[in-house]
């Protein structure tokens, strides 16, 4: 049998073989699309057992805690400072639209009451409440739509065999069946979307642990994802749920947005990222942390600035995509005082300058490390990111202007458009540190 498996766990799937191949989406879901297409910011919230050692959630993978050790974790996971609704509370003020939380990471545990599996918050640690029935009740109240982060690869379960590219090393591991390890998964999925009300998305991450690498390259797939089902399920049980997979890959039928991880679109500045060349044309979305760390990590220090988080999310509405920013809670459920300062910030931000950036489209001008564009209709707004310069020059100018302001103080602005471009002047009365923002009304 162990033979068998393994002469299976080898075989090549061609990547056109995982897709849900006849997708057509439902009204509800083109609307959902649409929604999402104009929301532009979002948080990422990474939380589970492994935040109580402080190194992050890939903590199991990274110091190969045997199974045996890592099981003791849930065991003494109380997080008795979570309160939902302080947290939803805190991402409707920093102007977040929606909100995606881990139910299961890569290490296995669930985070929510699971009859297909003993191995969750309800049934292995003192808490024994449902994290995520609370903040779905938390979300509808506000009106913040809820999406589920769930973890293909699991370095738990026997049945995710033949094993991935991570957690070879860690101790205990044993060998069991693919055929099941999908039907856990569907199962669990089934009870995500059925349990927790309506559900805006479901996102996937792991896809890459199965995928051949040769050191600076991945290849083809080692198993069957079995995404023609998994996403078919999805469809049906929600037809407006927005299916996303951090593959790293171009969007494959049945996906419903696109997502980059750590990277602006058809950027590859991680060596593992998307290319320009494999940008769809589905709604987009960066994900990013607001320090270095997803999950919590104790001596992570490298917190990002006001300056840079704002910017961020600029420079991904340039894209036309959203801004999914991470947050690590702490193993007591609070969110460190740092990252709730932050998210204050950006928060005070957008209640100024919002219009500028929510249901917005990307453009008309390419992002730079100097600005950013986007766009209503005729409506144009440039963001100027750096504003050492008194002369702002926008290379390859097309249309024809009708008038231009500055759009903090409403003061007039003086531009000359040449064959070469728009000249446009930026006193240093009107600049603005973090984000100069130019409202320019096309003909």
């Amino acid at each position: 049998m162990k033979k068998w498996i393994s002469f299976l766990g080898v075989i090549l799937v061609m990547q056109s073989a995982i897709a849900q191949p006849d997708y057509v989406p439902s009204q509800q879901n083109l609307e959902a699309r649409q929604w999402f297409q104009e929301a532009k910011f979002g948080l990422f919230i990474h939380w589970g057992v492994y935040s109580q050692l402080g190194d992050g959630e890939w903590v199991m993978n990274n110091q190969n805690i045997s199974i045996d050790e890592y099981e003791k974790l849930p065991s003494f996971f109380n997080p008795i400072a979570f309160n939902a609704h302080q947290w939803v509370k805190m991402a409707k003020d920093a102007g977040m639209k929606y909100i995606t939380i881990t139910s299961r990471h890569h290490d296995g545990f669930s985070m929510f009451d699971s009859k297909v599996t003993d191995y969750t918050i309800v049934k292995k640690t003192p808490y024994k409440k449902d994290v995520l029935k609370a903040l779905a009740e938390a979300c509808k109240k506000e009106g913040i739509k809820l999406f589920f982060y769930y973890s293909l690869l699991d370095w738990h379960d026997d049945n995710y065999f033949p094993r991935g590219r991570t957690g070879t090393n860690i101790p205990g591991r044993g060998e069991g069946d693919w055929d099941t390890y999908i039907t856990f998964m569907k199962a669990q999925l089934t009870e995500l979307l059925t349990n927790y009300g309506d559900i805006a998305g479901i996102w996937f991450d792991g896809h890459w642990d199965q995928k051949e690498w040769d050191g600076k390259h991945f290849g083809k797939l080692k198993v069957d994802w079995h995404y023609d089902e998994i996403y078919k399920l999805i469809h049906d049980l929600q037809p407006h749920c927005l299916v996303g997979n951090n593959h790293h890959i171009a969007p494959i039928a049945g996906e419903d947005f696109q997502m980059f991880e750590k990277d602006l679109p058809g950027q590859n500045t991680t060596g593992w990222g998307t290319d320009a060349s494999n940008v769809g044309k589905l709604p987009l979305e960066v994900c990013e942390t607001i320090n270095g760390s997803w999950g919590f990590n104790l001596q992570d220090r490298k917190h990002k600035s006001e300056k840079e988080l704002i910017q961020y999310v600029v420079k991904a509405a340039g894209y036309g995509s959203n801004l999914l920013l991470n947050v690590g809670p702490m193993p007591n459920g609070e969110i460190q005082i740092e990252h709730k300062a932050s998210l204050k910030k950006i928060g005070a931000w957008l209640r100024e300058n919002g219009p500028t950036i929510y249901n917005t489209t990307g453009g008309p001008f390419t992002p730079t490390d100097e600005m950013a564009s986007t766009r209503k209709g005729k409506t144009v707004y440039l963001h100027i990111l750096e504003a050492d310069k008194e002369l702002f020059f926008l290379k390859d100018f097309e249309g024809r202007v009708k008038s231009m302001r500055f759009y903090k103080s409403n003061a007039p602005v003086t531009y000359n458009i040449t064959k070469y471009g728009m000249f446009i002047e930026v006193p240093q009365v009107n600049k603005e540190p973090i984000d100069t923002i130019i409202e320019i009304i096309l003909k």
